[in-house]
């Protein structure tokens, strides 16, 4: 075996098989890099380098701020406002509640940006009052965890910022513009699979519609909706950088927590501090060390390598950006988001633009794909979550989701193939221009 067919076996291999003795994440990348750099014989001060060279970027700075801000709005008090203006919206539907589910957490994801998050809040009011109004517990906890999945998609979503400072520097403003109608895209597929089951199971409806209330409600929610506006409309518009809407909101956040919806106090705000601490820990260790990983994989061009590869077992764009989408949905079973984004996107991103797919409209693909991996064992912590709150054995939870999958898996694939949903807004209001210069358009025809 040649010396770079040795480095690349023991760099992947030793990294699969950890991560499927269960090591940390962060642990196995970093050993994995070490083996990989001690069969070159190069030295392990290039671990050092490259891991501060991996967290010494401006734009990721916008990274613990929005970690902040989610948790700060979090634990404010701004769920039963959210779920109260879903419930204006959407509860006067058959099977009202699990619709108000699927709403509140588009409204609240655009806040929070975290799966967990939004199912360890939401989940914890809605799944108890579903079960109480006669919805099955199983299929309250499947609403709740796939819906949780709308956060990633709806800006600001910190992934998103991951992606771009991993893609080389892509616009943050114009990837939050895209993330709006793959989000609602994905929403209402989530809807509809929910009004099928609900008829069937003959679960009931809401109050019906009232302008008066969802006027009220909105009134009420206004204050968190805001944080949305600031950071989007700062970063599209150019009076912010996202590293500055984010200083912003983390403060604006904190304001209407504590002095507005008045569900933080001062030992509350540092209680969230220290969570925070604790998530944005985790998260700057594995960009750094997902860096020392990225520039082994460089070093010995495996991003290259796994191009032809895949070109090699067919020349049709369709399949290859289904395998691609395939590939993602894997390592979303054995891997977190994060790391899967760090260390996936400089190999596979040449190859969907090489198809036709903008990085944009590629990166939501990815948060996407890597969304559906938290609902799948064995590493779905989403999964967990929602089985922990709903206190439902996983088994059970998995079987109630399976129709869920396959309404999150269409999303995926209209949003494959049809770039026009990811690029419509950035191309409208935020003068986005892609860098495919022919882009393949709904059906990929070349």
């Amino acid at each position: 075996m040649d010396p770079q067919a040795l480095a690349i076996t023991v760099l992947l291999g030793s990294f699969f098989v950890m991560i499927f003795l269960r090591f940390p994440i962060a642990y196995a990348v970093a050993l994995s890099t070490v083996f990989c750099l001690g069969v070159q014989g190069l030295s392990f001060a290039t671990l050092c380098q490259q891991m501060v060279k991996g967290i010494s970027s401006f734009s990721l700075m916008a990274v613990p701020f929005f970690i902040t801000m989610g948790v700060l709005m979090g634990s404010g008090g701004i769920s039963e406002k959210l779920i109260a203006l879903a419930d204006a919206c959407v509860g006067w539907m058959r099977g009202g509640m699990a619709m108000v589910n699927i709403v509140a957490s588009y409204f609240f994801g655009g806040i929070s940006g975290s799966a967990a998050a939004d199912t360890a809040s939401i989940g914890s009011l809605m799944i108890p009052m579903m079960a109480d109004q006669g919805y099955d517990v199983d299929f309250s906890t499947a609403v709740t965890i796939t819906s949780s999945c709308e956060g990633l998609l709806v800006p600001p979503s910190h992934n998103m910022v991951i992606y771009a400072t991993t893609a080389g520097g892509i616009s943050v403003g114009s990837l939050f513009l895209g993330g709006y109608m793959p989000g609602a895209l994905l929403a209402i597929s989530l809807m509809i699979g929910s009004y099928i089951i609900s008829v069937k199971q003959n679960y009931p409806k809401g109050s019906p519609f009232s302008i008066k209330a969802f006027f009220k409600q909105l009134s009420v929610s206004f204050w968190a909706l805001a944080a949305i506006v600031i950071v989007v409309v700062g970063v599209v518009g150019g009076a912010f950088t996202a590293t500055e809407s984010a200083a912003i909101a983390v403060i604006y956040s904190l304001f209407v927590s504590v002095f507005v919806y008045k569900g933080l106090d001062w030992k509350g705000v540092w209680h969230s501090l220290e969570e925070c601490v604790n998530t944005l820990s985790i998260v700057m260790i594995l960009i750094a060390t997902s860096n020392a990983f990225g520039y082994c994989l460089t070093t010995l061009h495996v991003p290259e390598l796994a191009a032809e590869g895949i070109t090699g077992l067919t020349h049709n764009p369709v399949l290859i950006a289904l395998l691609l989408d395939f590939i993602i949905l894997v390592l979303g079973c054995i891997m977190d988001m994060a790391p899967i984004i760090l260390i996936a996107t400089p190999i596979l991103l040449p190859i969907a633009t090489s198809i036709g797919i903008d990085p944009i409209q590629f990166g939501i693909i990815m948060v996407l794909n890597c969304g559906i991996g938290l609902l799948t064992p064995p590493v779905g912590a989403v999964l967990f979550i929602g089985s922990a709150v709903a206190k439902r054995p996983m088994e059970k939870v998995v079987k109630a989701t399976l129709p869920f999958y396959l309404c999150m898996i269409i999303a995926l694939l209209l949003l494959t193939f049809v770039p026009d949903i990811t690029l419509a807004i950035p191309k409208l209001v935020g003068g986005y221009v892609s860098p495919i210069q022919n882009p393949l358009g709904p059906v990929f025809i070349h």
